[in-house]
């Protein structure tokens, strides 16, 4: 049988999709998220440093290290499983626990973490999330516990997996500063599908983290753009009149596009990753297939009213930013040619005037010549007289007759002489 050589990626690639595989939780169970992010250039961060991270906890716990440049990890860590990714932007931490505590979302749960590990993080919180599990046969009791639990007017709940679980949560900080979601399994529900709707309810919380940073960078840019949006109005009414010279307008309407450039370059990737998080955030809530539980508002719908016009804010406002560097690039545009047709029309004046000096000097050398005839025949004259002044008075003529002969042969000699000059030159 022919071998044919492999692709050298091609068993990485393969394995790579098989790579993050779900938990398998038996409930009652707990879980543990946070999620860590640079606060600044985090897709260029030192991913070695979150690989050490990683290993100064393993070390607590006499764990296995990760591969040299893995990018996810899942192991036991003393009596809990610990799963480690690594992402684009960000790191997270999920802790899985059996049992729950008899005080709901116990604070306690998340010292799995030591305060020093968590203080010597390459980056800060971004989110966190105390996820508990709970057996239920029905929907008796479910009520009670929610309003216990969550603040009911943000409250988030639906069946999910074909009625196999029911997922609960506010998406509110609790005193803590941990997010709080409640799952309710039913019996027959695998551990494995527990563990999928647990993963998706922490990859929701983080999604939803990372996309709204798209937001505060929009607010932060607001002032700036409305700023730079008032001098844009400004200068391209200026355009249409005469008080401002036309040079310092384009100037400014080019420091303008200047300033707007860069904002689009630096804010290019936030607006990107904000778009892509958003998507990830509705497929994420998609594949649970929620169905309303007691009328109450689904994840679905708690996202449409308060997370999506937060993303409908940012894509409005990267919109608004690339209208306006193309308005002041038309504007630049149009201004230039007004300068260019300006500067034409003095080019041709200027034409114009170096003909008419070009003519006049013309003029002033002919009138030059015409003197430099007269002069030069007047010394020719006198010369030749004294030349054929003794020739006349022997064959008898007079001075003056001789003067007014030779006087047009001298001018007539001189014109020509001049004249050949003058060509040669030419």
């Amino acid at each position: 049988m022919t071998q044919f050589e492999d692709h050298p990626l091609r068993y990485k690639m393969a394995n790579e999709l098989h790579a993050r595989p779900f938990p398998a939780l038996e409930p009652p169970c707990r879980a543990a998220y946070l999620a860590i992010k640079q606060p600044h250039d985090a897709a260029a961060r030192d991913r070695e440093l979150d690989r050490a991270h990683l290993i100064d906890l393993l070390d607590r716990f006499g764990a296995s290290h990760p591969t040299p440049g893995a990018t996810h990890w899942f192991g036991q860590i003393g009596k809990y499983q610990l799963k480690w990714e690594s992402h684009t932007e960000f790191v997270t931490y999920t802790i899985f626990g059996d049992g729950v505590a008899d005080r709901p979302f116990e604070a306690q749960t998340f010292d799995v973490f030591p305060a020093d590990w968590l203080d010597a993080a390459p980056g800060k919180r971004i989110t966190s999330a105390l996820i508990r599990v709970e057996m239920q046969e029905g929907d008796a009791g479910i009520t009670d516990k929610l309003s216990d639990w969550f603040v009911p007017e943000s409250l988030a709940v639906s069946h999910v997996l074909d009625d196999t679980a029911i997922i609960a949560g506010d998406f509110r900080i609790d005193p803590a500063g941990h997010m709080r979601f409640a799952v309710f399994v039913r019996p027959d529900t695998g551990a494995r599908r527990v563990g999928r709707v647990v993963q998706r309810l922490c990859e929701i919380e983080t999604y939803k983290s990372m996309s709204m940073l798209g937001l505060a960078r929009v607010r932060a840019l607001g002032p700036r753009m409305g700023a730079l949006d008032g001098e844009l109005t400004t200068l391209m009414g200026q355009m249409s009149g005469e008080v401002t010279p036309a040079d310092a307008t384009l100037k400014g309407l080019l420091e303008i596009s200047s300033e707007l450039e860069n904002m689009l370059a630096q804010t290019s990737f936030r607006f990107g990753a904000t778009g892509a998080y958003e998507r990830l955030v509705h497929q994420r809530i998609d594949v649970l297939r929620e169905e309303r539980f007691e009328g109450r508002q689904t994840f679905s719908e708690f996202m449409m009213r308060r997370f999506d016009p937060a993303m409908r804010t940012v894509k409005s406002t990267e919109s608004r930013m690339r209208a306006m560097a193309e308005r002041a690039m038309r504007a630049g545009n149009l201004l230039r040619t007004r300068v260019d047709v300006e500067r034409s029309a003095q080019n041709q004046a200027l034409l114009e005037s170096m003909d008419r000096r070009a003519d006049l000097q013309l003029r002033l050398q002919r009138t030059v010549e015409g003197l430099s005839v007269v002069a030069i025949s007047y010394y020719a004259v006198n010369l030749a007289i004294y030349v054929l002044g003794p020739v006349g008075s022997e064959v008898g003529i007079s001075k003056i007759v001789l003067t007014a002969a030779v006087t047009p042969l001298v001018i007539l000699g001189v014109w020509w002489l001049v004249r050949r000059i003058r060509k040669t030159v030419e």
